[in-house]
């Protein structure tokens, strides 16, 4: 093995876990919670689902970028690299409409208290099963095609275009088009992060307002520490931004690698940044989350944790 094998092994190893390590606690962070018997909120159940499948993101590539870059590039069979490469493009397409279902209910919930607000908070509220459910099967069914093009790396090298991850390989020489197949894969996820955008853009806006209007009546007392509105939004906000900045690096790869031959860096970078998410959205929530500080001394104190 060369050094770069080496070194790519270790920066894998590595990502994946640290990755699932933040993932693992907030996973026992609210798995003790609902044990316990203490409430969960509203976006809890979003934010289970995202720390779910961000923990199924990096086993299902990091595990195998890792192993791949050990020497071990033929462990897997044509069923296991459709498994696991299905597992993760799932999960990864969960781990953005999560995100995305996210910054709307957050979008929804830090409204100013109206009547006509306060009517939707509650439809939101009884909304997030349904939509989870509608991502689910959305993601299950959408990632179907790309079974048809995935191979273990003992398949024939002479398709035209082969993007090879060393452990399995993605044909191009399939009945879509190579260009109509990464549009349909790349629509949905372009537009839940246009979502994203406009929902932090108009979140960015309220959350000014409240600014403007605090500094106007001097409240000090109330400004000098934000309510757990404020809070989660900011939280969110961050969360979005981080996911941003990651995903469209990401895309540029992706689009690049599909359109043009890669070079192997160029895939390892790929890999690499698509998992880069779900490695630092566990700290992003650990670090904003007020529930988890005040939880994590004393879960069987009730009034520790009520919210």
């Amino acid at each position: 093995m060369s050094s770069n094998t080496i070194l790519l092994s270790i920066v894998f190893s590595l990502q994946t876990s640290i990755g699932l390590l933040g993932n693992s606690f907030l996973l026992y962070f609210f798995i003790i919670k609902f044990f316990v018997g203490h409430k969960l909120r509203p976006i809890d159940t979003i934010l289970m689902q995202l720390v779910w499948v961000n923990s199924l993101v990096l086993l299902f590539k990091g595990i195998p970028e890792t192993l791949a870059n050990l020497g071990l590039k033929n462990f897997l069979d044509d069923n296991g690299c459709k498994t696991v490469f299905y597992i993760h493009k799932v999960c990864r397409g969960l781990s953005i409409s999560m995100t995305c279902l996210l910054s709307g209910f957050q979008a929804i919930t830090i409204n100013p208290s109206s009547y006509r607000w306060a009517n939707c908070k509650a439809k939101a509220t009884k909304s997030i099963i349904p939509c989870s459910l509608l991502c689910w099967f959305l993601q299950l069914l959408l990632n179907i095609m790309v079974l048809g093009r995935i191979q273990g790396t003992r398949a024939s090298k002479n398709s035209s275009k082969i993007l090879s991850y060393g452990y399995c390989i993605v044909l191009g020489d399939t009945t879509m088009n190579p260009e109509l197949f990464a549009i349909v894969v790349a629509l949905p996820d372009v537009m839940c992060v246009g979502f994203m955008v406009s929902a932090s853009g108009y979140m960015l806006l309220l959350l000014n307002r409240h600014h403007k209007r605090v500094k106007q009546i001097h409240m000090t007392s109330l400004s000098s520490r934000a309510s757990p509105e404020i809070r989660a939004t900011q939280s969110v906000l961050l969360l979005v931004t981080t996911f941003v900045c990651f995903y469209s690096l990401n895309f540029i790869f992706f689009t690049y690698m599909h359109f043009r031959k890669p070079r192997p860096w160029l895939v390892q970078c790929s890999a690499f940044l698509g998992s880069c998410f779900p490695t630092f959205s566990s700290f992003v929530l650990i670090s904003r989350d007020t529930q988890v500080h005040r939880c994590h001394y004393g879960f069987k104190e009730q009034s520790t944790c009520d919210v």
